[in-house]
């Protein structure tokens, strides 16, 4: 019933562990939120929880980064059923790219209809400051140049055509929304919006790297996030994702500075019971596209 060979990450896959968790799960959700490095206080917002971990689920990847938890977390937010991903999966850990990207496909089988990812990532903007939150509008995603791209290998049409577009990934009236939100929660000072840089890790960015991506246009860079929206917006959920800017990437080769993992596990401690607020509040007013 859960293959293991290459199809593990095909439809029936899906299908398999998306009605497994349906089975035993109190909602059925609408909403589905992934957790970053040091963020996945969010999941803790969720009401009558139903807790599962990555390594009870069937043919779940298992999550091996310090900072994330490796749970899924069903319940409700402000009355709307939703599903967080305490923990998520990147290249680095050595999984193929459909494997990373799998819990998207079940989440669309699940029923989920919006997408909310976070990440923590280093700021390329010289404005940006440690603690900013960048809203994303628009991503380049470099591992794609190379040919890695979740979308690779046969297309099944029960998830979404051969070549979806992605000039429209990132929802306009979700980020409208957020900018409204953040205003009134008078977080407007350190709300920012910008484009997102995927690499590969587990290495940080040289000084190089960081010159380089930050001339092509990217504001902060990041290791996931990414990949994910690709598959989100292929299967037809709408996407919104949030970077909280936990370091400010190196430019200078006269600097002391040094990017480190604990750094970003501190600032999201730090930001994350703002970052719940903003995001519940944005949760709890998404209705249809044409409602915003």
């Amino acid at each position: 019933m859960f293959p293991e060979s290459s199809t593990e990450y095909g439809y029936e896959a899906c299908k398999a562990t998306a009605d497994w968790l349906l089975d035993q799960a109190p909602v059925r959700p609408l909403v589905g939120i992934v957790c970053g490095s040091g963020l996945g206080g969010l999941a803790d917002m969720l009401k009558d929880q139903k807790v599962f971990s990555y390594s009870d689920i069937p043919n779940f990847p298992k999550s091996t980064v310090h900072g994330h938890a490796g749970r899924l977390v069903f319940g409700t937010l402000k009355g709307k059923p939703c599903v967080c991903m305490q923990g998520r999966f990147h290249l680095y850990e050595g999984y193929p790219i459909q494997k990373i990207t799998m819990p998207m496909r079940i989440f669309k089988l699940m029923g989920v209809e919006t997408v909310i990812l976070t990440n923590a990532a280093g700021g390329l903007n010289q404005d940006y400051k440690v603690g900013d939150v960048m809203i994303i509008k628009d991503h380049i995603n470099m591992p794609g140049f190379a040919g890695n791209n979740p979308l690779c290998g046969q297309n099944d049409e029960r998830f979404g055509i051969r070549f979806p577009c992605m000039s429209d990934a990132y929802d306009r009236q979700i980020r409208h929304l957020a900018q409204e939100v953040g205003a009134e929660l008078g977080y407007s000072h350190f709300l920012k919006e910008g484009v997102y840089c995927v690499l590969g890790g587990p290495s940080f960015e040289t000084i190089a790297e960081c010159r380089m991506l930050n001339r092509l246009g990217a504001d902060a860079v990041g290791m996931s996030t990414v990949h994910e929206v690709i598959v989100a917006r292929h299967s037809g959920m709408r996407v919104f994702a949030l970077s909280l800017i936990t370091n400010k990437a190196v430019m200078d080769y006269d600097s002391e500075e040094r990017a480190n993992h604990e750094e970003v596990l501190q600032t999201g401690e730090q930001r994350s019971q703002q970052l719940v607020k903003l995001v519940s509040t944005i949760v709890s007013r998404i209705t249809q596209p044409n409602d915003i």
